[in-house]
C-alpha cells in the first residue's frame, strides 16, 4: 500500500499533536530545507554532494552511526562542506523498540562516530530524527530531557520504495510550500536515485523563489517568529 498520499493529510494532525517537534518552518517565509536520511553511503552521498555543490546549497544529513563507522571519510567530506549534521540512531531501529538505556546508548554511540570521523563535538549535534518517523510521547520526553531537538518533516515523497524518479520529483514539487522540510534518502533504500532527484527538484524550487536554509536556521527562524 502506498503511504505517500496519506502524509499530507497526517502532517497537520501530527504537527498539532506534537508541537515540540520541528514539523515545518515559518510558513510566512519562502524558506525550505532539504534533509537526507540513512547515510553516509560511499557512492550515493558523494553523487549528492556534487549536486549540492553545483547549486551551492547547504542541506541536512541525519546519519546512522554504523554507516559513519563504515565510511568515515564520506562523513568528513559532508561535514567539511558545511552541511548540518543530525542523528538517526546507530542502527535503523525504531526508537520505541529500544529501552531508554538502549536509546541513549544508540545516540551517544552515533555522536562518538561523528566525533571520530569529523571532529564535531557532541554538544553541537543536537537534532534527532527517529527512524521511520516513529516515536511515542515518552520518546519525545526522553529526547527533550537529554537535550535533543526532535526533527520531523512536511514533505515525504516515499523515495525509499523507489516509485520512480519522476514520481518522487512530482510529489516534492507539488507538496512543497513555505517552511517545507523535505525528506529524501541517501542510504541503501532510495539512495540510488537521490542525486538525480535532487538535481531535478532544486532548479524547479529555485525558480519558484524558494530559499534553501538549514534545519538549525529553521529552528532559529521559528523561535524568532514566536517571540514577535
Amino acid at each position: 500500500m502506498a503511504l505517500a498520499p496519506l502524509f499530507p493529510i497526517l502532517h497537520p494532525i501530527l504537527k498539532s499533536a506534537f508541537p515540540n517537534c520541528l514539523w515545518q518552518g515559518n510558513t510566512k517565509k519562502s524558506e525550505i530545507t532539504l534533509t537526507f536520511d540513512d547515510g553516509p553511503h560511499p557512492e550515493y552521498t558523494l553523487q549528492l554532494l556534487e549536486v549540492l555543490d553545483k547549486y551551492q546549497i547547504k542541506a541536512n544529513f541525519f546519519w546512522l552511526g554504523i554507516c559513519i563507522d563504515r565510511y568515515p571519510e564520506i562523513a568528513k567530506a559532508v561535514y567539511e562542506k558545511g552541511h548540518w549534521i543530525g542523528l538517526h540512531g546507530y542502527e535503523h531501529i525504531s526508537f520505541p523498540k529500544l529501552t531508554p538505556i538502549q536509546l541513549k546508548s544508540s545516540l551517544k554511540k552515533t555522536e562518538l562516530s561523528i566525533y571520530n570521523a569529523c571532529g564535531l563535538e557532541a554538544k553541537l549535534v543536537c537534532d534527532v530524527r527517529p527512524p521511520n518517523g516513529v516515536f511515542l510521547p515518552q520518546t519525545l520526553k526522553l529526547l527533550q530531557e537529554w537535550g535533543y531537538r526532535n526533527v520531523m518533516w512536511s514533505v515525504v515523497p516515499e523515495d525509499w520504495v523507489i516509485p520512480g524518479i519522476s514520481v518522487v520529483v512530482n510529489r516534492v514539487v507539488q507538496q512543497t510550500s513555505n517552511g517545507s522540510i523535505i525528506v529524501l534518502h541517501d542510504g541503501c533504500s532510495g539512495g540510488q536515485d537521490v542525486a538525480t532527484i535532487t538535481a531535478e527538484i532544486i532548479p524547479i524550487l529555485l525558480e519558484k523563489t524558494y530559499k534553501f536554509i538549514t534545519i538549525d536556521q529553521m529552528w532559529q527562524t521559528n523561535k524568532t517568529d514566536r517571540i514577535k
